[in-house]
């Protein structure tokens, strides 16, 4: 019995020891913890709070200006009728009437794929037929027939350009076609062209030669005794001698111009050679003088175009 009663105290303070955190008991600790957690809860809805009664001020701002601005409108639309006669009162109404019978066209047109631009560049089409005494009944079925081509308005035909960069060559300083260059010509540029002729319902071909700047050593040139003969198809293409580029650029537009002329895929069109010299750039640019050897420049470009009186009365 002695000793049980000894050791009891030793026993509860031991229990006591196992109780502090920090220097405070269990107890004392939860306390502190929900002390903290009711500060965090009080400065939340202490923000929230605020924002709120930021929120309604800003309403109350926006609802005075609301009525302030309607308070205005009502004033002008009240002066407004003051101020105007009968006469432009009625006036006005009947150009509103207008407006909302135009709008209400513009969106009938819109639901169909035609818009206003549409009728603007259509006005400005008639009003050049009209300059130029050109029917538009008449232009009706040429558009008629560009449409049935599958041709849209406004759309050109390709330029196809045929350089040296791309393989297309001439011999150096003539006209004479390369072998693979004449082939070419026979068959996928002609397709080509070809396939343009019909989408287009154009019977023009254009063969613009051009070339470098680099000048010619000949100091000669027999095109004018030759040119026509050659076209013709009397004398080979071998025969120019042209003594400068503006010559050279032509001699090789001739040489392609018959080949395309004896293709029976473009029976029908019209062939014309010309030469541009060494004058314009690859993407229609007026040289500044460019001197040297430039592949690109040296090249070969076809047009095609419908006959300039296709279109007359």
């Amino acid at each position: 019995m002695v000793s049980t009663v000894g050791e009891s105290p030793k026993l509860e303070h031991k229990g006591y020891n196992r109780g502090l955190i920090l220097g405070l008991t269990m107890a004392e600790s939860m306390l502190l913890l929900v002390f903290c957690l009711l500060l965090v809860a009080a400065a939340m809805i202490t923000a929230e709070r605020k924002q709120r009664l930021d929120a309604e001020r800003r309403l109350v701002q926006l609802e005075e200006q609301n009525r302030e601005l309607s308070a205005q409108l009502v004033e002008m639309q009240s002066k407004l009728g003051t101020t105007l006669s009968a006469a432009d009162r009625a006036a006005f109404e009947r150009e509103w009437r207008e407006l909302v019978s135009a709008r209400q066209v513009i969106d009938r047109l819109k639901t169909t794929g035609v818009s206003p631009d549409d009728l603007a560049k259509l006005a400005a089409v008639a009003k050049v037929l009209a300059e130029n005494n050109i029917p538009i009944d008449k232009a009706a079925d040429q558009l008629k027939k560009l449409l049935q081509a599958g041709i849209k308005p406004h759309e050109w035909p390709p330029i196809i350009n045929l350089s040296e960069a791309g393989g297309y060559y001439f011999t150096s300083g003539s006209a004479e076609l390369t072998p693979a260059f004449q082939t070419k010509l026979s068959t996928s540029i002609g397709d080509q062209i070809a396939d343009n002729l019909r989408r287009y319902q154009v019977d023009v071909i254009e063969v613009i030669g051009h070339t470098d700047e680099q000048p010619i050593s000949r100091t000669t040139s027999n095109l004018d005794k030759t040119f026509i003969n050659v076209i013709g198809g009397q004398m080979p293409v071998t025969t120019l001698q042209p003594a400068d580029n503006a010559g050279l650029g032509l001699a090789r537009a001739i040489a392609v111009a018959n080949v395309l002329k004896a293709d029976p895929k473009l029976k029908g069109a019209t062939v014309l050679p010309m030469s541009a010299a060494q004058l314009v750039m690859p993407g229609d640019i007026p040289t500044t003088g460019q001197a040297g050897d430039v592949k690109e420049r040296r090249r070969i470009e076809i047009r095609v175009r419908r006959r300039a009186e296709s279109l007359q009365p």
